[in-house]
């Protein structure tokens, strides 16, 4: 696949990108070289993963990254109670050491999403979702097998990959990632959209919007994302959520009732919800009655 064909395939899934995105992409996949994106909650880093699996034909694997994350949920797991089982089974079983070697093979074995990738028959995107949310420990544990592409049992040994996983990594910057992961990694940093890429996602992924009214939703979105009271900045989720909601109530204009009525799908804790009819009030200290639309 050249970067034209990737570009394409990225079209057909509705995925609105720049050069540079595809550039980043198109690069990394031919040098197998992992991922990291780095950006504010909700600027779409998760779907650049789903994008590349569509785009590639591939599953999509995920592990989603929190604190305490460790190896059991992350690489692998025996199955306990079945080993259990072949215990009592196998109880008067005289070759001891047999019966040990079995109860460590693939046979009770469960993979994690990290093993899943690398033992799987053909080629996966692998997506570590917010790694910054994991634990500096968990973090060292994944360089081998970024640098590597193997991870390594203990009660099994080392374990290559039998295909190479597109391994793409988030980060919302929650805290410092190490340099020893940066290194191994291509890096992109994506930025919420200005009004233009916006509105450019809303026709995309609701075409059957109106079109004056995607326009009104691009600028609200982009005038809450730009007012220092919103402590939640609306993800682009949130702006095509907004758009349908006000679709499905059959809604043409973004007037303040409008807003007001359906603001908990753009703003989503009651701070924020404040703040904007505190915002709203200031706004229409001019006396019009609301009707100047802000």
């Amino acid at each position: 696949m050249n970067i034209d064909e990737l570009k394409q395939k990225m079209r057909e899934a509705n995925y609105v990108f720049d050069d540079t995105l595809a550039t980043v992409l198109y690069v990394a996949l031919q040098l197998g070289r992992p991922l990291l994106i780095e950006g504010a909650a909700g600027v779409g880093k998760t779907e650049v993963a789903k994008v590349m699996a569509s785009a590639l034909d591939r599953d999509l694997v995920r592990l989603q990254c929190y604190e305490g994350l460790d190896e059991s949920k992350a690489l692998y797991e025996w199955n306990y109670q079945k080993q259990l089982l072949s215990i009592q089974v196998n109880m008067n079983v005289q070759d001891k050491d047999t019966l040990t070697k079995q109860l460590f093979s693939d046979e009770y074995l469960l993979e994690r999403p990290l093993l899943k990738s690398i033992r799987s028959e053909k080629p996966v995107v692998l997506l570590i979702d917010e790694i910054d949310k994991a634990d500096e420990e968990f973090e060292a544990f994944l360089l081998e097998l970024l640098s590597e592409m193997q991870v390594t049992i203990p009660e099994i040994g080392t374990v290559k990959a039998k295909s190479i996983p597109f391994v793409v990594l988030t980060s919302n910057r929650a805290r410092p990632l190490s340099e020893a992961l940066r290194r191994r990694c291509a890096y992109l940093y994506i930025d919420y959209p200005d009004m233009e890429k916006e509105l450019a996602i809303l026709r995309a992924k609701l075409p059957h919007v109106d079109d004056r009214l995607c326009a009104q939703v691009a600028l609200a979105v982009h005038k809450l994302r730009s007012n220092e009271a919103i402590l939640k900045k609306p993800s682009i989720a949130e702006t095509l959520d907004w758009a349908a909601a006000l679709d499905a109530l059959g809604i043409r204009e973004l007037t303040p009732d409008a807003l007001r009525q359906t603001a908990g799908f753009v703003l989503k804790n009651n701070e924020d919800l404040t703040a904007l009819e505190e915002t709203g009030e200031e706004e229409h200290s001019c006396g019009c009655g609301g009707h100047c639309h802000g």
